[in-house]
């Protein structure tokens, strides 16, 4: 199975770039989708019933135009829930759950803590209320996969110039001291299972050609719990698919 994750920074701008084209060549078997920016209503029935496809959405109630994640599976899933049960995070829409037979998906876009001091501690809420839940479906017997724009760089390798950025969030200690966690609780940076070399980046600033130059951050990941790792075959990252400043991430699993 290819499994592939991508932050759109807005489903209908990148429908605009040829997104459409760019899905149906890639023909992955899932396919989550985050910071989708639109409702289903909002939206064309190519985007909501893509041919072959399955479409579960998670959009924001605060606002709209605002986070949102979609996850496109070619198999209908056992079951699909938004969030994860606490209204101050769900009604971001930053979360959707896929439940299948060999494991359960959670497609998930990160709150961004650059804004404020007020949304770092929204972000610092957000990652400890995740951790809690995914090790719940994990003692229900679940194999957890999660996926998504963790709005964090976990190491100094992940980003071109961690120097510069030590107090910017993104890479501050206590979001990579989280990550940290994540690790020993035993889940598995997929990417680094395959790739342990540098200038591997999923996100550049739209600024002064930093994706030209290859000045940027790996903050798009795929995590898989440790009862899964022999399962994945390969990790990648997908720079040169363009249309967001972001670009897809995958793993190929065998199940």
């Amino acid at each position: 199975m290819k499994l592939l994750s991508w932050n759109v920074n807005g489903i209908r701008a990148v429908a605009r770039k040829g997104f459409l084209e760019w899905f149906e060549q890639a023909s992955p078997d899932i396919l989550c989708l985050q910071e989708t920016k639109a409702h289903p209503d909002q939206l064309g029935f190519e985007l909501t019933h893509p041919h072959g496809y399955q479409a579960h959405f998670s959009s924001s109630q605060v606002k709209k135009g605002y986070s949102g994640v979609v996850t496109y599976s070619k198999k209908k899933p056992i079951s699909v829930q938004e969030g994860m049960g606490i209204e101050k995070f769900d009604q971001e829409g930053r979360i959707i759950t896929t439940e299948f037979e060999d494991f359960i998906l959670l497609n998930v876009y990160f709150p961004n803590g650059k804004a404020s001091d007020e949304r770092l501690q929204y972000k610092m809420e957000f990652y400890e209320a995740f951790l809690d839940h995914i090790e719940s479906l994990r003692k229900e017997g679940k194999k957890v996969i999660f996926c998504g724009d963790v709005n964090t760089a976990h190491k100094a390798i992940d980003l071109a110039r961690p120097k510069d950025n030590e107090k910017i969030s993104g890479f501050l200690p206590i979001e990579r001291d989280w990550m940290d966690r994540v690790i020993e609780k035993g889940y598995v940076d997929t990417l680094r299972e395959f790739h342990s070399e540098p200038e591997l980046y999923t996100w550049w600033s739209m600024r002064s050609g930093a994706r030209a130059r290859n000045v940027g951050w790996r903050i798009d990941y795929f995590f898989v719990q440790p009862e899964l790792k022999k399962n994945v075959k390969d990790a990648f990252i997908l720079p040169e698919v363009m249309g967001s400043d972001h670009c897809p991430v995958g793993i190929e699993l065998s199940c």
